[in-house]
């Protein structure tokens, strides 16, 4: 990789973790100002799904580990402690990236054991982040899939996408190719305070346009709903309304979950942007990673209007990278350390 002004730390001491993930070295640069990335060497790029997750998938390739979209409300933040890092800071701070990411890729494609199995991309985290657009290592997992006649389905929020629509739009002439944008907040206020680091709601949806145009079905997934915050029958209607005039396909949404380190997290933040909602959380999800039951049913009575009145309702089978983001489970570590 050329990096202008980098420096390197090849002592990794203090982050034990990253040894077990084949550690090369740690870049920091200029042009990510506060983001260190890690280089590793995978010795496997597919991970297996454990059984039992009720996914539609049963693999995935994760290019890179962490996020600098720092998004508060992340469910894959408890994956960053497989590394010995912590969910919060390290996990939008400190990037792993698999630099060797694509060879491997192309070597596991080639066995005679692979049966072309659908892969998932973006159900941990993003593969679109701001580094994708120095490491480049989309491409090369795209030509990957495609000439060995793998289908695969793109879950991002990055906008890094666009560049990649003329290799995506040729890999749907020859396999199934399902993507889908995360687009669930449009007050920029609220966007600076919970997704600090992702393009903004607008450059997203005219990404959604762009994939659109191009003859691709878009699924959005206007998740996490934010309860008190983004539940609001004005924020969804002017959302839904925003991403019908995209040209999206369809419209995928939940609420929020809060799992493991990521309830810390997004709870620390909700007490200093606002306090007086903690007693209603509180109320909301108990000692549990769920709204109850009683907010569910009425948020869907909401939203099924919306889609209705927009016309992005309409029955379909739920997409790989729908199904994954709708089941709220992370990929913590699978083949990460193998």
């Amino acid at each position: 990789m050329r990096w202008q002004s980098q420096t390197l730390d090849a002592d990794d001491g203090a982050l034990p973790g990253l040894e077990r993930a084949g550690f090369v070295r740690s870049v920091q640069t200029p042009d990510f100002e506060g983001i260190t990335f890690h280089e590793v060497l995978c010795k496997s790029a597919l991970n297996k799904v454990p059984d039992g997750g009720g996914l539609p998938f049963n693999w995935t390739v994760n290019p890179m580990r962490g996020c600098s979209h720092a998004c508060r409300y992340c469910f894959a933040r408890g994956s960053h402690e497989y590394l010995d890092l912590d969910a919060g800071e390290d996990f939008d701070s400190q990037i792993v990236v698999k630099t060797n990411v694509v060879p491997i890729l192309r070597r596991e494609l080639r066995k005679r054991s692979w049966h072309r199995e659908v892969v998932a991309l973006g159900t941990n985290t993003d593969p679109y982040q701001r580094a994708e657009g120095r490491y480049r290592l989309m491409p090369g997992i795209i030509g990957a899939l495609t000439e060995s006649g793998t289908g695969f389905s793109i879950l991002t929020k990055g906008t890094l996408m666009r560049r990649d629509l003329p290799l995506l739009t040729a890999a749907a002439e020859q396999v199934p190719v399902h993507l889908a944008v995360s687009i669930a907040i449009l007050d920029p206020e609220l966007h600076k305070g919970l997704e600090a680091g992702t393009p903004s709601p607008r450059a997203r949806l005219e990404l959604v346009r762009a994939l659109a145009d191009a003859g691709f079905d878009v699924n959005v997934m206007v998740a996490p709903i934010i309860p008190y915050l983004t539940d609001s029958k004005a924020h969804l209607d002017e959302l839904i309304e925003a991403i019908a005039d995209a040209g999206a396909g369809s419209v995928t949404a939940f609420p929020m979950h809060l799992r493991g380190s990521t309830r810390g997290w997004f709870l620390n933040w909700l007490a200093e942007a606002h306090p007086a909602l903690l007693r209603r959380y509180r109320q909301l999800y108990g000692r549990g990673t769920s709204v109850t039951p009683e907010y569910s049913a009425w948020l869907r009575g909401r939203i099924e209007p919306l889609l209705e009145k927009h016309r992005l309702n309409r029955d379909r089978q739920a997409e790989p990278e729908v199904r994954a983001a709708e089941s709220h489970t992370p990929d913590p570590q699978l083949a990460l350390f193998a």
